[in-house]
């Protein structure tokens, strides 16, 4: 039995509230009225209203998406330009969020993750250990010449 079709009223308040949980993105807005079965032509009105009532406003995600990952999960630049690319976000948004980023504090971050990987590397032979440290930044998202000073900065 299919549901009979939302009203205006109700599409609204589910999207207000989708976007009040957290940031969003204008794709994850697009996917989300896709599961509401809303009609493609109906799609720009939503935004809009969103976009107007501020509940959807694609430089604030990109700040809170890029300050996230780098802070709670140590997400390098590489990593994160990659995902903001999957959400269909402009590139030269993604460049200015990325500068945002600390230099200090970011090559901070990355020898943390990296002395705290060695510690759990059971790998005796010191250049296994180096790649497997090397490989595991890089899926990070960190930049090979600063993993390499990393290592250097931490003797291996």
């Amino acid at each position: 039995m299919k549901s009979a079709p939302l009203s205006e009223e109700q599409i609204i308040k589910k999207l207000e509230s989708f976007c009040a949980y957290r940031e969003r993105c204008e794709s994850e807005v697009k996917q989300k009225l896709y599961q509401l079965a809303v009609d493609v032509k109906e799609t720009d009105f939503y935004i809009n209203y969103l976009k107007e009532n501020n509940f959807l406003n694609e430089d604030r995600f990109i700040a809170a998406f890029a300050r996230g990952k780098f802070n709670i999960k140590s997400w390098g630049r590489r990593k994160i330009m990659q995902e903001l690319q999957v959400k269909r976000i402009d590139s030269k948004k993604i460049l200015q969020s990325i500068e945002n980023i600390d230099e200090g504090q970011y090559f901070v971050r990355l020898q943390d993750l990296l002395e705290k990987k060695l510690r759990t590397i059971k790998e005796t032979d010191t250049f296994k250990k180096k790649q497997k440290l090397m490989q595991y930044a890089m899926q990070k998202g960190y930049e090979m010449e600063l993993i390499n000073e990393a290592l250097k900065e931490i003797n291996l």
